[in-house]
């Protein structure tokens, strides 16, 4: 991808899943990266290694930094800005992918569960983005804000309500931010995985019967890959998408296409 080689990244949330994916994608493409992490260390350090591989695979010398940091805590968002411009100085890319699900059936969920889920996934990249565009505004050098949504952006997901409402929100926040920041020449868009075989979807990846039922609903029939949503972001950063802000790019397999309407069942 154009005009990756060389830049910084900071990506929330990459110790597994979608997050790890993401950093070692753009490790590949030559940036820097600045793997944040809550409670997996170990799974960060995975990253950080096979970042380093994938680049020098490359043909590239990049820099990886590891930061601990709960992305609902505002001194940990201020501590991880703090450390990844000790380390580089300048942030080009910020990718909001940190995010956490709670199940429960809507006049059941506590409090308490609600808010945890909303902290992190909603003000936590909220807060994030604010700092990103500090950032960006300060060093005089436009940036990109990638926000991993989801397809409950759109789609309703019952007993699942806090998530479905952070989702949506990050929908709004993306296209406020992208609307709000554009003379500055600063670039918001998010990208909105469906099924994804990542271990926060591991109740339904590890069980063949469950699998089954889920791909039953999708279009092309099968689960997306964590590597599949890193490529749409490495695109979305690079200098291929100058023109495009205020986006959601679903990546879902036509999840969003309705399946159930593949049969002409109502008029």
């Amino acid at each position: 991808m154009k005009g990756l080689q060389g830049k910084t990244a900071v990506i929330t949330g990459a110790s597994s899943g979608i997050g790890q994916a993401i950093a070692i994608r753009l490790g590949a493409e030559g940036c820097n990266v600045v793997i944040n992490y809550r409670s997996d260390e170990e799974g960060a350090a995975k990253t950080a290694e096979t970042a380093q591989q994938q680049a020098q695979s490359a043909g590239y010398e990049i820099k990886t930094l590891m930061v601990q940091a709960d992305i609902s805590q505002e001194d940990d968002i201020l501590k991880l800005f703090q450390k990844s411009n000790d380390a580089f100085g300048t942030v080009h890319f910020f990718i909001n992918n940190a995010g956490i699900q709670i199940e429960a059936a809507s006049h059941e969920l506590e409090t308490d569960a609600f808010d945890k889920v909303i902290n992190v996934n909603l003000r936590g990249a909220y807060l994030c983005s604010r700092e990103a565009i500090q950032q960006f505004l300060k060093q005089q050098q436009p940036g990109v804000i990638i926000n991993v949504s989801s397809v409950h952006e759109i789609i309703p997901r019952p007993q699942y309500i806090s998530y479905s409402m952070s989702k949506g929100g990050m929908g709004n926040l993306t296209k406020t931010l992208a609307l709000e920041y554009a003379r500055q020449g600063i670039r918001v868009n998010a990208i909105a995985p469906g099924a994804t075989a990542t271990p926060i979807n591991s109740d339904w990846v590890d069980n063949p019967e469950k699998e089954a039922e889920v791909n039953s609903h999708i279009p092309l029939g099968r689960p997306g890959t964590p590597e599949e949503m890193a490529a749409a972001t490495a695109f979305l950063v690079s200098d291929e998408a100058t023109y495009i802000t205020g986006q959601t790019l679903y990546i879902d397999g036509g999840l969003t296409l309705y399946a159930d309407f593949r049969e002409p069942w109502s008029a």
